[in-house]
């Protein structure tokens, strides 16, 4: 069994409030360093403004498995700038010196915080204020390492769940920490029309194996996606969507005279998701 967490966290914090209130949180995800880390650290400063509730900061890998053509090339563009797990973690500083109070979520492959140092990943990533972490290449039964480690830092390490872990559910939700991430479909992340009308029982599923939020992802792309998931869940994913607005905004982003605009043109489809 793994430590007891060793502090409060913010995420717990925030999905505490929001279910007081009758709410379920808008969870946006954006690669760090896409186009830029100056870009960046802007976009998280007003998605928060824009209504974010909780952000998913994706580190930039070059064999993203789970990641479809979208975040595969926003990962590439900030990978051409070199953009590293510890550029990625000054970003997020930065953003928490400049008032950021929501939390942050990191989505990283394994191998890069191999790389880093168990160790040292999550006690940088404390001090950043990260207060979750997602890897999705990281099998359970693999996992117990990284979560204590994450536990000692008072950092949650978020399992996933697919529609195919029906038999493993329980298993894996029991060593949950901040949420369980639910993932909408098979297959990698990418905007979607519709969603297997099973996915709602898998929801029902995972409710029933546990006590901690629920969010949903992959493909969620709509207002309309976001509004029938928030009656479902305590949170709602939104990540190849948002990543693609960043990509058709490139030529405003990469001007310094109308970058401004290229964010507030983000910023708006992330309050339309809200509202």
């Amino acid at each position: 069994m793994s430590q007891t967490v060793a502090s409060s966290n913010l995420l717990d914090d925030t999905f505490r409030t929001l279910k007081a209130i009758g709410k379920s949180a808008l969870m946006p995800f954006i690669t760090l360093g896409d186009p830029t880390c100056e870009i960046t650290l802007e976009l998280l400063l007003q998605m928060e403004q824009a209504g974010a509730d909780i952000i998913e900061l994706g580190i930039p890998y070059s064999d993203p498995l789970a990641d479809g053509p979208v975040i595969e090339r926003a990962s590439a563009r900030a990978l051409r700038n070199q953009v590293s797990i510890a550029d990625a973690l000054r970003i997020a500083a930065q953003a928490r010196k400049r008032g950021a109070g929501i939390p942050y979520v990191l989505f990283t492959y394994y191998n890069p915080v191999l790389q880093f140092g168990l160790d040292s990943f999550v006690q940088e990533a404390r001090k950043a204020g990260i207060s979750g972490i997602i890897i999705p290449d990281l099998p359970y039964e693999e996992s117990h390492e990284v979560r204590e480690a994450a536990d000692r830092e008072g950092i949650h390490l978020i399992p996933l769940v697919a529609p195919t872990s029906d038999a493993r559910v329980g298993a894996i939700v029991a060593e949950g920490r901040g949420f369980i991430y639910c993932v909408s479909s098979l297959g990698v992340t990418g905007v979607r029309d519709s969603f297997d009308t099973q996915v709602d029982g898998f929801i029902d599923l995972v409710r029933r194996s546990t006590e901690l939020p629920i969010a949903i992802g992959f493909g969620i792309s709509t207002a309309a996606h976001v509004r029938h998931f928030a009656k479902r869940c305590d949170g709602v994913i939104v990540g190849s969507a948002i990543v693609r607005r960043i990509e058709e905004a490139l030529p405003l982003l990469e001007d310094s005279n109308s970058a401004a605009e290229g964010i507030l043109q983000i910023c708006d489809f992330v309050r339309q998701l809200k509202h």
